[in-house]
This record gives structure tokens, sequence and C-alpha cells, in this order.
């Protein structure tokens, strides 16, 4: 890729005014309501993989690289500068030099430099004795040799061999920046960054408050004077919040189709906006402990799941069938439907059931003998309804499974733990590349790989897509491992699914993406009221 030319904050901001399409209009002022389904499981952005973090957290921070805000298809050709002014590749494509911004600093006045930028990945990656437990996206980091610095304005990234996503990751909403001086075990609860936004207030079950960043770097932004989270679980309650204008956007990841059609019935005034989203839902085992070690098993639950009827169910027509990346037109990776329907699962339902009840009875379970299991799901409104939907389809294949319902951060844990049987769970590329989704949840030894699946030949397929700079014959590769990532059953995949993006019409530059972890700066947004 070709690095951009320097960029000064005030050109930048000029970019995104004239990519908004609306120069004259824009207007300063104003809080913005947002709707938030359930607290954040902690504040920090390295910590956590739920979008009810990273949704209220970037606006506090900044990347090194960041994906235009204004367009909603993420792409290598998206991504824009941020606190780095430009960025060069070697010959060989194995280093990676940023030429950082000066004069930029911190919400509590410290100056930022480049060493907070390699302290913040060197944690990132595990190559820092400061880290904490948690550390969901190492997996991204894992062919980074090293990362130096050169003065307070340059920073070098090394791999061990080409990987053009490397600047997909760095650009990724989960990929913020992070003050040197304050110790990674005060990321949960304290939020220091570079941001358009400064967190004010946190009340756990009531709101976060974030007020607007006086002495922000990039001029005339943000527009907003405030942005304020409501925490508001119940469904009815936030319907009753949207139709009495209290809130004035949802987050991207919970308006459902038969969400959408409760919202236009409750306030006809508020708009849509579709997207295709990289996150999926899908079921995962823990192939560590019986019964579930057993592949047989987890190829009947594949064959006992009817797609297009859980689609029509639960999200009403709401979903894209799909494999493991993100299906196309949306996706740049995913299968297209032609490919999907010869896979175990997505053929002919019955047949299918057929085929479970077999391998169970082989198996020596039976109607009167059922495999009776835990299954564990977040207490979400989408997570409960396809948990039940899930275990009501499985009853005719001799499984019973019984819920376990948990707040997101104490769920988000166990699976973390490998403390879960079988769950329930929505996760996908936090980037629309193939590196991100194979090597976080797929990949041998990623704390994101929940189900443990790792197969050495598998692996060196990933590796191999992962370094071809020629996308025809990287995205057949890449299509050939998802096929055999769904034959291997080792998630069970439904598909993707849409999100309806709710908000009233005076919200303005508020451009939802295809994948909902990597917009929520909000330093573009503004009020028309």
């Amino acid at each position: 890729m070709r690095a951009p030319m320097p960029v000064s904050a005030a050109l930048l901001g000029l970019l995104f005014t004239l990519a908004a399409g609306t120069a004259p209009a824009q207007k300063y002022g104003g809080t913005l309501q947002a709707l938030q389904t359930a607290n954040p499981p902690s504040l920090s952005l390295h910590d956590e993989t739920t979008f009810l973090t990273g949704f209220v957290m970037q606006p506090v921070y900044n990347n090194l690289v960041y994906y235009d805000p204004l367009q909603g298809r993420e792409s290598l050709e998206t991504i824009i500068p941020e606190l780095a002014e430009r960025w060069q590749w070697n010959a060989e494509r194995t280093r990676l030099t940023f030429t950082l911004r000066g004069g930029v600093t911190f919400h509590d006045g410290r100056p930022f430099t480049s060493a907070d930028a390699k302290s913040t990945y060197d944690i990132a990656r595990g190559a820092s004795t400061k880290r904490t437990k948690l550390n969901p996206r190492k997996a991204w980091w894992f062919n980074v040799k090293d990362i130096t610095t050169n003065g307070d304005r340059e920073l070098t990234f090394t791999l061990k061999r080409p990987q053009p996503s490397l600047l997909a990751m760095l650009a990724a909403g989960f990929s913020a920046v992070y003050p040197a001086h304050l110790p990674p075990a005060d990321w949960r609860t304290k939020a220091i960054g570079t941001g358009p936004f400064v967190l004010k207030d946190f009340k756990r079950d009531q709101y976060l408050l974030l007020e607007k960043n006086l002495g922000y770097w990039v001029q005339g932004r943000p527009y907003l004077d405030a942005i304020r989270y409501h925490v508001i679980p119940e469904r009815a309650a936030r319907i009753a919040a949207f139709a009495q204008k209290q809130v004035y956007i949802e987050p991207p990841a919970d308006t459902t189709r038969p969400m959408m059609e409760a919202y236009k019935k409750a306030q006809p005034a508020l708009t849509f906006q579709e997207t295709p989203r990289t996150a999926y839902p899908h079921v995962v085992f823990n192939t560590n402990k019986p019964p579930f070690n057993d592949a047989r098993l987890r190829q009947v639950v594949s064959l006992a799941l009817d797609r297009v009827a859980y689609d029509k169910s639960v999200f009403k027509g709401g979903m894209v069938q799909g494999g493991i990346n993100l299906p196309p037109p949306a996706g740049a990776w995913g299968l297209p439907a032609s490919e999907l329907a010869s896979l175990p699962g997505y053929g002919d339902i019955e047949q299918s059931r057929a085929e479970a009840r077999r391998i169970m009875t082989e198996l020596g379970y039976s109607e009167s003998k059922p495999l009776k299991v835990k299954f564990l799901t977040r207490t979400l409104t989408f997570f409960v309804d396809s948990s039940v939907w899930i275990a009501s389809a499985l009853k005719p294949v001799w499984i019973e499974a019984e819920l376990q319902q948990e707040e997101t951060g104490v769920a988000a844990g166990m699976l973390a733990r490998r403390q879960y049987i079988l769950s329930f769970f929505s996760a996908g590329g936090h980037v629309d590349d193939p590196d991100v989704n194979f090597y976080e949840h797929y990949g041998c030894g990623s704390q994101r790989n929940y189900s443990d699946y790792c197969v050495q030949e598998v692996q060196a397929l990933f590796d191999r897509q992962s370094e071809m700079t020629d996308n025809v014959e990287r995205l057949k590769l890449v299509r050939e491992i998802d096929k055999r990532l769904v034959t291997d059953v080792a998630r069970v995949v439904f598909g993707a699914r849409i999100n309806f993006n709710a908000a009233w019409p005076h919200v303005k530059n508020y451009v939802p993406h295809q994948t909902h972890y990597s917009y929520g700066r909000m330093q573009e947004v503004w009020l028309d009221q």
C-alpha cells in the first residue's frame, strides 16, 4: 500500500467535513443520547472483546490509523491517519514504519510519544511483563518480531514474514493507543486517552458520560458537547426510550429485524440503516471435556440446526447465511451461497437430522436416553432468544440443553477459562480480513479459540494465505479454508446477522460499518436541532 502524504490535524478535520458532503451545515453543541444494552464488562479496549466496551470507549482514544468513520465499507483503502501522520513499508514488506503526530497530549496533560505506542502494542502482543491476565487479541500480533522507536515521532513494526493485514488490524477499534504511564492493571477502571471525548462519569446500571475534549488535536472537533450512554437492558424499556426521544441511537449490534419493527410501530419517525455485520451467531463446544471432545457429537449439533429456520424464527429474515467469514457482497472474503449449499448442515434438514440420530444411536443415545448438557448464554435479548431456539432444535436429535444465563462479563470470563460445556455466542472479525478471524477464533493457542480447535495442517494454511499479496489467489485459498472449518465443525455457524441501526434523523454523520467494532470515535457526529 502506498503511504499517504502527511496530513495536518486541521486538514484532517477538513477532509472529514468534505467527505460528509455537508460542509456548511454542521452544528456544534448538544449531548448525544445513546443507548447501551448492558454495562461494559470493563473500560479497557485491550482486555475486552464486546462492543459493549468498544462502543463507549472508542471516543476516548485514538489509534495510529483508523477506518474512515464516514465510509461504511472498511478496507485497506479506507484507512486514514490518526496518531500517525503517514506510514511506509520496506521493499520486502516486513517493516512498517510510522511517522507520528507531534503536539498531541493525553487527557491528563502528558504528551503522546512513540514510547506510548510501543508500550501499548508490546503489551497487546504479550511481549511486556506489564500484561494483565486477559489478552484476547494476542493472536493478532504473532507475526510481529519487534517494535522499535527512533526518537519521539517514529515507530517501526518488524515482522517475521510479510503480512499485509497488519495495517488493517492496527486500524481496528480495539487497537487504541494507551499511555505508557498508566499501568495495565488500571486500564479496566480508568480511561486516559488522546481522543475527542473525556470520561466524566460512569454509574453502573445507569449511564456512562463522556464530555468534549477541549484540547483535542483535530481542529474543530468534536461537534458534540457530550455523549451519554444510557444502560437499558429491558427490551420494552428500550422501545419506550426511543419513542419518547430519550435516546437517539442504538448500539451497533441490537437492532434486529423484530426490534426494528417494534421501533417503527412505537415511533414512525425513526430511521434505519441496514448493515450486514462481521459478527456471526454460532455455537461453541468445550472440546477438552466430555461429551464434545467426541467430534461425532459436534457433527450431530451441526446437523440438527436448520439455519434457514433459525433466521426466520429469531431474526425474521434479518440474517445472511454464511460460513466463517462475512459473505458477499458486504464481505470481501466469505463464501457465496452457491458454495455453502453442499456443506454439512446447510442441506436438507430432515436428511441432516436423520443422519444426526443415526450417529446418536451409534453413540448409545436414544429418545428415552438423551444427552443432557448445560448450555451457557448471555442475558442479552437475542442471545436468550437464540439459545431457546437452539435448545428446542436439539431435542429431535436427543440432546437436552439446559440454559444457563449469565451477564456478559461473567459469560465471557467463563468462555475464556473454558468453564463451560456448550455455549451460544456471537463474535467474529473485528476487521473484515481472514487473518483476524482465522487466528483469533481458530488458531492454535488463541484465548478466543473457545472450542480449542487446533489442526496443524489448517494452521499452515492460515499462514500461507496470510502472506499472500495477490488477493485473487488469496480469496481462493481463504474460501477453501472456510469450507474446511465448517466441515470440521470447529464451531456451528449460522451466518451473518443484519443490523438495522435505529436512529433519530437529527443525528448526522453517524455511519454504521460492516464491522460493528470500528466506527465509534464519534468526532464527526453532530445534532441537527
